[in-house]
């Protein structure tokens, strides 16, 4: 298998028919990453001992006539803010450079009960701070369908895995579209959950009430199958949901399904290219029987972006604090006094990206900004979410592009920090009302890959999964 192209069902298959065994399946992904992933740079650490452990407990099952899961043995990548007990921990940061991870995150530990086989860490924007991997303390992560084009941020080396064949699924984190935009530039799957349906402990916070993991996988049935295995309630995690998984997963007739259009998402903006091949997909589901309208999500368009870059710069100050080099983490050798090692170690320790926000979110908090930015980010915030709810009494999903753009060179923007927070502009609002979605590949620009989203309503991921398989099937 030169280039294996596996999803995670034809894997599962292969592995029980006895096609290849779990150690050869590794070992051949493992192999691609030393040979291919010089040109990528997706992953930070690679953990072969790991990976080859888990394989061969796999082949025991199977040698022994056991029935394993669907994810027994199916080699997967973590994004380097996730927690991997015994496993170096960077969040892309070099404050974190020799931190290594006391424990598994949740997501993690429910992945190994299921006998998934962790390849390796991958690169990510520093703390997960970046829309294009530029911003990793480490190196820059390349797009595989150009080396010359950035694969998307912050999950960048997840992205970028999964779109070379050097994994057949990864994990990322989601706060602004971090899933969904670099599986959309690298033209893979990426889902973002609802919040609360996937547990955060074990998840290096970056805007506490936005951040979420979720899957990068090459197809929608296989985001679910992952989905699956990590969603539920944490006792870890105050803020994750029970979800029943015992409930038998409804099946949705397209002709009963309702597509809203939010019409300020094809306004003024987006490249012609993008918008025409996302109208193709719309009128594909149009003309296959589900009815397409107009919806209007005026405070989600115009006020997301300004909200999300008050609201998250406000976490990530509080979040960050922790980084004063005694309790872990890098710290000067150089300083005079206490000050002064606070000082050095997070100017020595943090990259320019990540000091902007810190520095922005300090400002935002401070007396006399509090009520003039913060506490109006969170009105507008109620006003966000109370803009979808509107809209899904009227239609069951929503579908837009993922980014106004397919993937830009790299260095373009990144004297512009402004240019690259707008390439955020239509998932933004998703994170602040706490819904899920989906980036699911529909078409190219060139040789560059171009995503259209599908946003549901809160636990409604089904539906999404539904919808998204539906197109995949045409």
């Amino acid at each position: 298998m030169e280039n294996p192209d596996l999803t995670i069902q034809k894997a599962h298959q292969g592995l029980i028919e006895k096609e290849f065994s779990a150690t050869e399946l590794n070992k051949l992904f493992l192999e691609r990453i030393e040979k291919l992933d010089k040109n990528f740079r997706s992953f930070l650490t690679i953990t072969e001992n790991l990976a080859l452990l888990k394989a061969k407990e796999i082949d025991a099952l199977i040698s022994a006539g056991r029935e394993i899961p669907v994810l027994a043995g199916i080699p997967l990548a973590i994004k380097d803010n996730i927690l991997v007990e015994g496993v170096k921990c960077t969040a892309g940061s070099k404050i974190l450079e020799n931190y290594i991870a006391p424990y598994d995150a949740t997501c993690i530990k429910r992945l190994k009960e299921q006998g998934a086989t962790i390849l390796g860490k991958t690169n990510l924007d520093e703390f997960a701070m970046g829309s294009s991997g530029e911003n990793s303390a480490y190196f820059i992560t390349r797009n595989p369908h150009d080396l010359e084009r950035v694969p998307g941020g912050s999950s960048a080396g997840s992205a970028a895995a999964v779109a070379a064949d050097l994994a057949i699924f990864a994990l990322g984190s989601d706060t602004c579209g971090s899933i969904r935009q670099p599986a959309s530039f690298c033209g893979v799957v990426g889902f973002k959950p609802t919040y609360g349906a996937v547990s955060r402990y074990g998840l290096i916070a970056m805007a506490s009430s936005l951040d979420q993991i979720g899957p990068i996988a090459k197809t929608v049935e296989d985001a679910e199958i992952v989905y699956n295995v990590i969603s539920g309630k944490d006792e870890m995690d105050s803020t994750s949901v029970n979800i029943d998984k015992n409930l038998k997963p409804r099946t949705y007739n397209l002709k009963s399904i309702r597509i809203g259009l939010p019409k300020e998402y094809f306004a003024k903006g987006i490249d012609p290219e993008v918008e025409k091949i996302v109208r193709s997909v719309i009128k594909k589901y149009e003309d296959s029987g589900a009815r397409v309208e107009e919806v209007s999500l005026p405070y989600s368009t115009d006020h997301s972006l300004a909200t999300y870059y008050i609201i998250m710069p406000s976490e990530v100050s509080a979040n960050l604090a922790r980084y004063d080099g005694i309790k872990y983490g890098h710290f000067t050798k150089t300083a005079d006094n206490l000050f002064d090692f606070y000082l050095k170690s997070r100017r020595e320790g943090l990259g320019q990206e990540t000091r902007r926000r810190i520095m922005l979110g300090t400002y935002i908090l401070s007396a006399g900004y509090y009520e003039a930015y913060y506490l109006r980010a969170q009105k507008i915030r109620t006003l966000i979410k109370e803009d979808f709810d509107k809209a899904f009494q009227k239609v069951d999903v929503l579908m837009t592009p993922v980014s106004p753009t397919p993937a830009f060179k790299i260095g373009e923007k990144m004297t512009d920090p402004l240019s690259m927070y707008l390439s955020d502009i239509y998932m933004g609002a998703v994170n602040l009302a706490g819904l899920p979605a989906i980036s699911i590949p529909c078409g190219k620009i060139g040789k560059l890959p171009v995503n259209f989203q599908i946003i549901g309503n809160k636990f409604e991921e089904n539906k999404i999964f539904e919808i998204g398989k539906f197109f995949e099937n045409l």
